[in-house]
């Protein structure tokens, strides 16, 4: 008798927690649909094989922890589904390329994100001569 009694308290226990969960669920924010298409900066051309990386951003613009990484296919796109509205960092790495990093504010149903990947530039260097710039703003006595 007292088994029964226990086995029903844990069955009852576990249907509450079933319901909470379902209400949770159907009372959830509403989400969006990512659709990331990657391409060069100089052609157009897509960037196959880039790494998308997403974290969510917090109201004081600060990356919280966790994240996902999309990998774009032959047509330099990705795509995820059931974002939560809010702020999102997106980072983007591909091999030959510069990395870019972006926070976009996700706020509607679907959402469709383009980057432009930019070749990596020279290193600047305080060796070499840089014409363009004033190198000595303080003029000196005559």
């Amino acid at each position: 008798m007292k088994r029964v009694f226990i086995l029903s308290a844990i069955i009852l226990t576990l249907l509450a927690a079933v319901g909470w969960a379902d209400k949770r669920i159907k009372s959830s924010e509403p989400t969006a649909t990512l659709n990331f298409v990657v391409v060069r900066d100089y052609n157009g051309k897509p960037v196959r094989n880039a790494s998308v990386v997403l974290h969510p951003v917090n109201d004081h613009d600060k990356q919280e922890k966790g994240g996902l990484e999309l990998k774009t296919d032959a047509d330099g796109k990705c795509s995820l589904d059931g974002i939560p509205y809010g702020k999102l960092r997106v980072q983007v790495l591909a091999t030959g390329f510069q990395t870019f990093g972006d926070d976009y504010d996700v706020s509607q149903g679907m959402v469709e994100i383009t980057i432009k990947m930019k070749r990596p530039s020279g290193q600047y260097s305080i060796y070499e001569d840089h014409p363009a710039e004033n190198k000595d703003p303080v003029q000196k006595p005559q």
